[in-house]
């Protein structure tokens, strides 16, 4: 009977152990552009990890106080800025993606700034310059301050995340050509998920960019290893092309998504965890972007509209 209990106990530990593989979310800011105090940032750790990085940087502070009073942490806010957040990897430069992280960079700990080199360079010579703000990072106008260390990613190329389980591969992407923005595909142990910063569809962009990344993670949909990807969609279909300045509607987003199922099998997107960003918050978008997406979605994607401060897992 002790041996039956103890294979039990067993048993439930493995089944325990092997369901925290995937990712768990905290959306510090979800919202496009004017949405002061709720701009993109979302917080990514695995599963059985507090060792967050964070997809871009518009809101933190605010986002990380939503997250305490909604019981996703149960220690103060300094604790979470200061030790569970361990990196910022920024897409692109524009302010509703890195106005927080620079603000909160005062009362900040150590941390790695991950980027492009154009990216990391106005980051250096537009901000962190002690015009726009004192200098945190590792170059640049003195004195340097070397709070944040920047560290220049290489296209397509492995890049552990340091002070985490974590590795990544970036992607260049086109927002509004020939500016630039970037997806980032994070894996670990097996599981990834993968991020895109603004973009426009390839079809718009005339870049083929997208095409590039979606090649890459085929073969992760088709053996259900990637477990989500965040996609933006900044207006509703009634935008016109020519003014989309690099971002998505529902109509290129769901063309994006076909592309996808073309490479890796219709059957293999169905249930994909697609988490919907960057909408921006003008008029009723929000509502009209929700239902645009929801009667397009032929390919039966799971689509999630984060919340900001409300925690949610990719298993």
């Amino acid at each position: 009977m002790r041996a039956a209990s103890f294979l039990c106990l067993l048993l439930l530990s493995f089944s325990s152990s092997f369901a925290q593989g995937g990712f768990k979310v905290v959306p510090l800011g979800v919202k496009g552009g004017n949405m002061d105090g709720n701009m993109s940032a979302y917080m990514v750790a695995p599963a059985n990890s507090n060792d967050y990085v964070c997809f871009d940087g518009g809101s933190v502070s605010q986002g990380i106080e939503k997250a305490i009073a909604n019981g996703v942490f149960n220690v103060k806010p300094d604790i979470v800025l200061k030790q569970y957040l361990k990196a910022y990897l920024i897409s692109h430069p524009h302010l509703d993606h890195l106005s927080g992280m620079i603000i909160n960079s005062i009362d900040d700990t150590a941390k790695n700034i991950y980027g492009f080199d154009k990216c990391i360079e106005v980051i250096k010579n537009h901000y962190f310059n002690w015009q726009s703000w004192p200098n945190m990072g590792s170059d640049g106008n003195a004195p340097v301050l070397r709070k944040y260390r920047y560290n220049v990613l290489t296209e397509e190329v492995h890049t552990p995340i340091d002070n985490t389980q974590m590795v990544m591969k970036a992607y260049k992407l086109s927002h509004s050509n020939p500016y630039e923005s970037a997806a980032f595909l994070i894996s670990n142990n097996g599981n990834h998920i993968l991020y895109f910063g603004d973009t426009g569809s390839d079809d718009v962009e005339g870049t083929g960019k997208m095409k590039v990344v979606w090649n890459a993670v085929a073969p992760l949909v088709k053996s259900k290893k990637l477990k989500g990807v965040f996609l933006e969609v900044s207006y509703p279909n009634e935008q016109p092309d020519k003014k989309l300045y690099g971002h998505l509607t529902p109509k290129w987003f769901m063309k994006e998504l076909n592309r996808l199922a073309e490479l890796s099998g219709l059957e293999n997107v169905t249930g994909l965890n697609v988490i919907v960003t960057h909408i921006k918050p003008t008029g009723n978008n929000e509502e009209t972007i929700k239902k645009q997406l929801r009667s397009a979605n032929s390919l039966g994607v799971n689509l999630i509209f984060p919340v900001q401060g409300v925690a949610f897992e990719l298993k």
